[in-house]
């Protein structure tokens, strides 16, 4: 049998209870406190999300906002395209302004089943093909990839006049709209190095499977094929131009990219699926 010695007196047995009362509250302070910390630090997070997100919006709607009127650039037209008049120059344009405003009426002299302008060359001229195209538009991308080459020998024979329309059709499953970011920047090049914009388009156009570009990446680009129009993609100094282009698009019923009009008649990639030789068959044609 124990002795009483070996048992804690009731004074000790107090103290212990006191330690442990006091242990187990210090130790559920820090607990509340780390707790505290941790909802504090979840509402600042929570806070700095939705501020980020607000001004994700702002920019975002800040950026699609584009004035109504604007300048084309060198080579581009009233309807919106940028006309390529060899493999290194463009349409001798210039001063032409666009207004979105008045891109819902079609001029009085366009066919029914054609765009505004499809011009048709005279005999003996080369022949004029018009390309609808959206730089994040996928089957573009093939087009291009496919023939872009061919144009370009078409054009450098003097065989061929090129007229591109490009327009923002894919901008409503864009976060950036790089659509028009795209096409505001094949202007730029159009304007400031024409001889730069077949090769631009085309590395454009290769960098589909990557995804979207930001302005300093397609700077960047511009630059690698002999452009340095930075300014000009940062400022979208022809967004006003691709609005137009867009909206006299959609009002001329161009259902989706790419579409192409050879001397004013839509190819038919269906029926007619060879369209190197439709356009050789034109070209001789006109001859």
């Amino acid at each position: 049998m124990a002795s009483n010695s070996q048992r804690p007196s009731k004074a000790e047995r107090t103290a212990s209870a006191r330690e442990q009362a006091q242990s187990m509250r210090i130790t559920q302070e820090a607990a509340d406190k780390r707790k505290s910390l941790f909802i504090k630090l979840g509402v600042l997070v929570a806070v700095l999300a939705v501020i980020a997100l607000i001004v994700g919006i702002v920019l975002q709607n800040n950026a699609g906002k584009v004035a109504d009127s604007g300048a084309a650039p060198k080579g581009g037209n009233a309807a919106g395209g940028i006309t390529l008049t060899s493999d290194t120059t463009v349409a001798d344009t210039s001063g032409i302004t666009v207004d979105v405003t008045k891109a819902g009426t079609r001029p009085t002299e366009a066919k029914p089943d054609a765009p505004r302008d499809a011009k048709v060359a005279a005999k003996g001229d080369p022949i004029n093909i018009l390309l609808y195209v959206d730089v994040n538009c996928v089957h573009c991308a093939d087009f291009e990839t496919q023939y872009a080459d061919q144009i370009g020998n078409w054009l450098a024979a003097g065989d061929v006049q090129v007229e591109y329309r490009n327009v923002a059709y894919l901008d409503a499953g864009s976060p950036t709209n790089f659509s028009s970011r795209g096409a505001n920047a094949l202007a730029c090049v159009a304007d400031q190095a024409p001889a730069s914009y077949l090769p631009f388009a085309k590395a454009m156009f290769a960098h589909y499977p990557q995804g979207e570009m930001k302005n300093a990446e397609l700077a960047q680009l511009a630059k690698d094929n002999g452009a340095d129009v930075a300014d000009c993609i940062n400022d979208g100094t022809f967004r006003s131009f691709v609005k137009f282009t867009d909206e006299a698009s959609r009002v001329d019923a161009i259902a989706g990219t790419p579409s192409v009009f050879i001397q004013g008649k839509k190819w038919d990639s269906v029926a007619e699926p060879d369209f190197v030789g439709v356009v050789n068959a034109a070209i001789a044609a006109n001859q």
